[in-house]
């Protein structure tokens, strides 16, 4: 459809209409969303297994020691006492190949925890020994 352009000459608009065009794009890309099989993401988690035996606590590569600023010493994230500890550290020793200890102590924690369990940790037969998260001190001094 010839419609007379801006200009009063009277000849035709030479120009496209663009908008029967756009209107069926539209048209057709509400079409193919439509058609489009929805996509259903799973994501497989393997849960855990209860069972009856008990925790391994003593790990065979590597096991850590942790106080936290409040004094409590933990072993692989379980808390315990002086004895415990000792106990763990003997049966750690006992293994072969003996697994990697790693001492973290807290920035926070008061220096006579951190000495008494590194007591404990020189006292038993312990001969591999890291200290981890010293980075916490760069700043301190």
């Amino acid at each position: 459809m010839a419609v007379s352009g801006g200009n009063d000459d009277g000849e035709p608009m030479m120009d496209l209409n663009m908008t029967p065009l756009i209107d069926v794009l539209l048209v057709l890309i509400i079409m193919f969303i439509i058609t489009i099989p929805i996509q259903t993401h799973a994501v497989k988690v393997d849960l855990p297994v209860k069972s009856d035996q008990p925790q391994q606590i003593i790990d065979p590569q590597k096991n850590k020691i942790t106080i936290d600023p409040a004094g409590t010493v933990a072993w692989n994230g379980v808390p315990v006492n002086e004895a415990t500890l000792a106990g763990y550290l003997g049966q750690t020793a006992a293994l072969n190949p003996e697994p990697e200890l790693h001492f973290q102590p807290d920035a926070n924690t008061r220096y006579e925890v951190v000495d008494k369990t590194l007591a404990v940790i020189k006292s038993s037969p312990i001969t591999k020994l890291g200290f981890i998260g010293n980075e916490q001190y760069y700043n301190r001094f």
